[in-house]
This record gives C-alpha cells, sequence and structure tokens, in this order.
C-alpha cells in the first residue's frame, strides 16, 4: 500500500463498537488509544475485529484505517 500521508500509526483493533450505521473503531497504538469513526461497511470490508493489525492514517481532523 503506498499513500501519500506522512503520519501513518501501526496498532491493534482493541474494540469495534457498531452503531446504526457508523463503528467507532478503537485502536491501540503503542499504549494510547485512537479511535476512528467508520461506516458499518467498511468494518466488514476490512473484516476488523479485536486484535487486528491496523494502521492508522491521520490527515488534517481525519483518522483513516487501512490494512494489507
Amino acid at each position: 500500500m503506498k499513500i501519500s500521508a506522512r503520519n501513518v500509526l501501526e496498532g491493534t483493533v482493541k474494540e469495534v463498537k457498531k452503531g446504526a450505521t457508523t463503528s467507532h473503531v478503537l485502536i491501540d497504538v503503542k499504549g494510547s488509544i485512537i479511535t476512528s469513526s467508520i461506516t458499518n461497511e467498511s468494518v466488514d470490508e476490512l473484516g476488523l475485529k479485536a486484535g487486528s493489525k491496523v494502521k492508522t492514517i491521520i490527515k488534517s481532523s481525519d483518522v483513516m484505517v487501512a490494512v494489507d
């Protein structure tokens, strides 16, 4: 995966809290928790669950999640 963002942090999903349409994904990055709000569809497509290894991409005020 190549991306232009420079703020890429590797972490582990701690918890996925699904709502009606949006999920909050809590990611442990070296002891700090980063929360990303993404669609339930994205959670399902990425196969996110507790223990998943992910990369958080921080650009401006957004936190995105990527997997290889």
